[in-house]
């Protein structure tokens, strides 16, 4: 997360500080991103199924990443049937489009 132009901001995940370069207009985004790696990895450490941090560490990053891939899966797959809408709709719109110039044809 460090370029050029960072600063040091600190976020706590499971009760540890961490200090982590970060551009200042990405702050609150790097605080949202802790806040919910925090969230999740207490959720894993709650479940008792999984001890040691580098564990619940290595389990939520794999939660978050099936999370997002799911997401993106859901996401192309909504963009495919937009696609598919508008060329639907496209034919219809030169389909109506010929059927006006062929009535002012026949009226001709």
């Amino acid at each position: 997360m460090s370029e050029h132009n960072s600063q040091s901001i600190e976020v706590r995940i499971l009760e540890r500080s961490y200090m982590v370069g970060c551009p200042e207009e990405k702050q609150e985004e790097l605080i949202k991103s802790a806040k919910y790696l925090d969230r999740k990895m207490r959720e894993i450490r709650e479940s008792g199924k999984v001890i040691g941090t580098e564990r619940i560490a290595i389990m939520a990053a794999l939660n978050i990443t099936y999370e997002m891939l799911n997401q993106n899966t859901s996401d192309e797959a909504s963009s495919d049937q937009l696609k598919r809408i508008n060329q639907k709709l496209s034919s219809a719109i030169q389909a109506l489009r010929q059927q006006d110039e062929d009535e002012k044809t026949n009226a001709a």
